[in-house]
């Protein structure tokens, strides 16, 4: 992991920043200025307040400190009346972030500015929840995640892969809903040459693509009773048969499925197998509705903003915005957050997401386009 450096001197919030990005599990510490002028810290990044940088002699003076403590990223802290930008030089190697206050949404603007990470929490329900996740990806047992659709059931998954023994092998997810049935099973298990009408070549199959490493059988309460049975199989004797072979192929794979759906209502009901249930659900997670966690909100949506705008022009999204993001109930969960996001982007032309730019429900929010229409006939006059 990269380090971190805040130069503490001339910089007030040096700690409050340190506690955030800390609190993010990043590798970040303070040090003085001739501290880290005697010592090298190669692709290390340095974060000094723009007080620091004019009292040493400029912009000039700063990138020769960082070369010679061998760091290849600057971000430099400015107060400023005038309100938030983000400028950013050097192919993005030195960025400035200017700021009225280190609220919630600046720092984690400052984060995302900092990290490679696609997402982003803060509620301490989804702490426990990654608790929870990191604890199980240490093991090999399988995986059954419950939740509603757009909490996130795929990014756990990913988030197990990539912390247990096996991250550097394949992370293989298939969608048990948006494949036909008479196509699924050829899809899993893999067939033979000439196994069925069409079949001009073999194909190994999504298990034994997955080999050694995770397969995420993402929405498994779809899946027909008909190929229920020979999953148990597969996940009981750890073999596959390619559909028109003649043997079991080995296969080492931690399976992970996920579901939106009550399955004891479905076992019930007759609609999935009550042994495959059991087989599945060794370790049951469950993800929780964007609106029972909304202290997920905010960083979620600097998240989002960043992977949908060009690096350095990041957003800032004002208190009157903020309050009805955090206010609506969110029905659609994260994708309908970044359904919100993208009109917001589109809709805003100076880097403020402001109220008149969240448009979360178009009967609650009939004046948007009559200020949209009021902005297009000023700009057209």
């Amino acid at each position: 992991m990269k380090e971190i450096f805040i130069i503490e001197e001339n910089f007030e919030e040096k700690n409050l920043v340190l506690n955030f990005l800390k609190k993010k599990n990043l590798n970040v510490q303070t040090i003085s200025l001739n501290e880290i002028k005697k010592i090298e810290k190669n692709k290390s990044t340095i974060i000094c307040a723009k007080n620091l940088q004019e009292k040493i002699g400029g912009k000039s003076e700063i990138l020769k400190v960082s070369r010679t403590f061998g760091s290849t990223n600057i971000l430099v802290l400015e107060k400023s009346e005038a309100g938030y930008e983000m400028q950013n030089d050097l192919g993005g190697a030195y960025v400035i972030i200017s700021l009225k206050d280190f609220n919630d949404v600046i720092l984690e603007i400052i984060f995302q500015s900092l990290s490679d990470d696609k997402y982003s929490f803060s509620d301490p329900k989804t702490y426990s929840l990654v608790k929870m996740a990191e604890k199980v990806a240490k093991t090999d047992v399988t995986v059954f995640i419950h939740g509603p659709t757009g909490t996130g059931k795929e990014v756990i998954s990913n988030y197990i892969h990539q912390n247990s023994v096996r991250s550097e092998k394949p992370f293989v997810a298939i969608n048990c809903a948006a494949i036909p049935e008479n196509m699924l099973e050829a899809m899993l298990f893999g067939h033979e040459k000439g196994a069925f009408t069409g079949a001009s070549s073999a194909n190994k199959g999504i298990f034994r693509a997955a080999d050694t490493g995770t397969l995420l059988l993402d929405e498994i309460s779809e899946m027909p009773l008909s190929l229920q049975a020979k999953l148990l199989r597969v996940l009981q004797e750890k073999k596959v048969t390619p559909i028109g072979g003649q043997r079991d192929i080995d296969v080492d794979v931690r399976v992970i499925a996920t579901t939106n759906r009550n399955m004891i209502e479905e076992v019930k009901e007759k609609k999935f197998r009550e042994d495959l249930y059991y087989r599945l659900n060794v370790f049951p997670i469950e993800t929780l509705h964007l609106s029972e966690r909304t202290d997920d909100i905010i960083p979620i949506s600097i998240a989002l903003l960043k992977r949908h705008t060009e690096f350095g022009k990041l957003p800032f999204i004002t208190d009157k915005a903020k309050k009805i993001l955090t206010s609506y109930s969110w029905p659609g969960n994260v994708r309908e957050l970044e359904n919100v996001l993208q009109r917001a982007i589109v809709l805003s032309d100076d880097k403020i997401i402001d109220e008149s730019h969240i448009m979360v429900d178009v009967s609650c929010n009939n004046n948007l386009y009559k200020n949209f229409d009021e902005k297009i006939s000023q700009a057209a006059l």
